[in-house]
């Protein structure tokens, strides 16, 4: 299974791709759609969407997986948030694909990253996981994408019926998953 995860935002749009095969998590790429800060919102959007539509149609996903609103203390930034993941949703329903949601704080938990640990903590354990420490992640916002496409994999696949994996190989991921945060969360046996 190959899941595309968007980190929305309405300057930047982090999207990071993740793919499942034969009980390997395998990363297949990440960017950060970037668009002109200074141009009027409907113009960002509508860049956004281009950008974010064509990444759909080059990498070719199975699912998407969109980071959910957490509480704003600006009522305008959690709109303007909200119009980004509009363009998200719309992207990935265009293309006929599933999309799913997960609060920040869940995308954090699936990737062995505590509550109160901040972005360079989901960036470390995204390269962990993924075998990517050489890998230069750039903004924030593409190991944010990348977490929430591996948090799809881990909780939400059973949701998406799917003609090509049988479940037992869909748990072996899962189980993978969980074998490589267990140091991050398994306290060691008594010896």
């Amino acid at each position: 299974m190959r899941v595309l995860g968007v980190d929305p935002g309405s300057r930047f749009m982090g999207y990071g791709v993740v793919e499942e095969k034969r009980g390997r998590l395998v990363h297949v790429g990440h960017g950060v759609i970037k668009v002109d800060e200074g141009a009027p919102l409907a113009f960002r959007l509508k860049e956004l969407h281009a950008a974010l539509s064509a990444q759909l149609a080059q990498f070719r996903p199975e699912a998407v997986a969109v980071e959910g609103v957490f509480t704003f203390r600006n009522a305008r930034s959690a709109l303007v948030l909200g119009h980004a993941r509009g363009v998200a949703l719309l992207a990935a329903a265009q293309v006929s694909l599933p999309v799913f949601e997960y609060p920040p704080a869940k995308v954090k938990k699936s990737v062995g990253a505590g509550g109160a640990d901040g972005k360079d903590a989901v960036a470390r354990m995204v390269k962990t996981l993924l075998g990517l420490q050489a890998v230069d992640l750039g903004r924030a916002d593409a190991s944010d994408a990348l977490a929430v496409a591996l948090c799809h994999l881990n909780h939400g696949r059973a949701a998406i019926p799917t003609a090509g994996p049988t479940t037992q190989k869909r748990k072996g991921a899962a189980a993978l998953l969980a074998d490589r945060l267990a140091p991050s969360y398994r306290r060691p046996e008594a010896g």
